[in-house]
């Protein structure tokens, strides 16, 4: 299979584009950062312009979209929006012409808003599956809604089949620490849910959208097994939120408030790495 990630430079995109090789795809890796070295070809380009993507997708069997300004911070609110949608118009609009049969879209679980929302968004309930409200209120989750929303007009026309993926913040042994560390301890820690994803088990989820049978266009939220607070759940949950919250299912010990099964069914997904066995835990 010929593979193209796009965002190949970023720390999920490198970690798609790595798991990707190691299957044995034959990947291309787009950015306009300089990549890691990799068993990949690696081409600087903008992908907010349809025409380099026709060029740089032509033979593609299937296009891996990592690539987009990732947070709504650092930038104006209207080119977070501009490079965003004009990369995901490039990418779909682009997968469409050169015939690739398989999109998979790094989506955000930034469309229930969290974790940049202005107003925080109580959940309806916990833990948080797909037939949860989607509710983006800040520039960034709103173009992963919306980039969502334009697969599934591609995929209703059935161009190609496809798999949106909500994750969490993704962490590294090297980053969680620095990231993490302090945030946890604070109140502003549940618009995160506590959630996070290991990178490699992220990519491990790429590799399950890309070997997966079957049409349409497949919406599921990864998560790690485990929140990355060391307070348990039911804790954190009687804490944080004003007022009761239904819960779906029992909660035990520290167990993430993501739902996942789905992802499992579909893709095969199970989670394997948690923050409790990096080298250095993060407990600082």
């Amino acid at each position: 299979m010929k593979v193209v990630v796009t965002g190949a430079a970023g720390l999920l995109g490198h970690h798609v584009a790595e798991a990707c090789v190691r299957a044995g795809y034959s990947v291309t890796g787009i950015d306009r950062a300089p990549q890691h070295a990799g068993d990949w070809t690696r081409i600087s380009a903008d992908l907010t312009d349809l025409g380099i993507a026709v060029q740089l997708f032509a033979g593609a069997d299937a296009i891996v979209h990592c690539a987009a300004i990732p947070r709504p911070t650092g930038a104006a609110p209207a080119e977070v929006y501009r490079v965003n949608m004009a990369a995901m118009y490039a990418a779909t609009e682009g997968a469409r012409l050169c015939g690739a049969g398989k999109f998979v879209y790094a989506s955000s679980f930034s469309v229930l808003g969290y974790p940049f929302a202005p107003v925080f968004p109580v959940p309806r309930f916990l833990p948080i599956d797909e037939s949860h409200p989607v509710g983006p209120q800040d520039i960034y989750g709103t173009t992963k809604w919306l980039g969502e929303e334009l697969v599934e007009s591609y995929v209703r026309q059935k161009l190609f089949s496809a798999v949106s993926l909500r994750m969490p913040w993704i962490q590294t042994p090297e980053s969680f620490a620095r990231d993490i560390g302090l945030r946890r301890k604070t109140r502003e820690a549940r618009a995160d849910l506590w959630a996070y994803l290991d990178a490699r088990d992220a990519a491990a989820a790429f590799i399950g959208a890309l070997n997966r049978e079957g049409d349409g266009h497949v919406r599921c939220y990864l998560s790690a097994a485990d929140t990355y607070s060391e307070t348990p759940t039911r804790e954190l949950i009687a804490e944080a939120f004003d007022g009761p919250i239904t819960m779906k299912m029992n909660i035990d010990g520290h167990s993430s408030l993501i739902d996942t099964s789905l992802a499992k069914r579909e893709l095969g997904f199970e989670p394997r790495h948690s923050w409790r066995d990096y080298p250095e835990s993060g407990e600082k």
